[in-house]
């Protein structure tokens, strides 16, 4: 999506579908349900939108049934608010970003789990010697002053 006016129009369409399901869809089965991204195809005839539901999978598999259903209102209203020739067709995807977040956030807290049991194995005293500089050796100074 480089083209500007693409790029425009999966903003607007990102607004409007936000709008109108917190505003006009009254579904029970919907869920809290965040539009987090909208795609456009470069001919602006497909638009694929990323959502995101807070709750369990009950809630995810009622909420991508609510959307499917209230699709051809929200093409409509897309349409309208867009005032193109024609209404780009709407995808609902649910978007994988929550869950590669919490995996991320697993792995980085066992990454510092395992640096913390390492720190705790770590001894208190330098590896190498006490004085790690050079100096001159005892009979080098005695040797020079003859």
């Amino acid at each position: 999506m480089s083209n500007p006016r693409i790029r425009k129009i999966a903003d607007r369409i990102q607004v409007t579908v936000a709008e109108m399901l917190e505003r006009r869809i009254k579904d029970p089965r919907l869920g809290f349900v965040t539009v987090t991204d909208v795609r456009v195809t470069g001919d602006s005839q497909q638009a694929t939108v990323f959502y995101t539901v807070l709750g369990e999978e009950t809630d995810l598999t009622s909420t991508a049934a609510a959307l499917e259903s209230a699709k051809g209102l929200l093409r409509s209203e897309v349409a309208k608010q867009l005032g193109m020739r024609h209404a780009p067709t709407l995808t609902f995807v649910q978007d994988a970003l929550p869950e590669s977040a919490r995996h991320l956030d697993e792995v980085l807290a066992r990454a510092k789990a395992q640096d913390e049991e390492v720190a705790s194995h770590r001894g208190t005293s330098y590896a190498g010697e006490a004085d790690p500089y050079k100096r001159p050796r005892e009979n080098d100074v005695a040797d020079e002053g003859l």
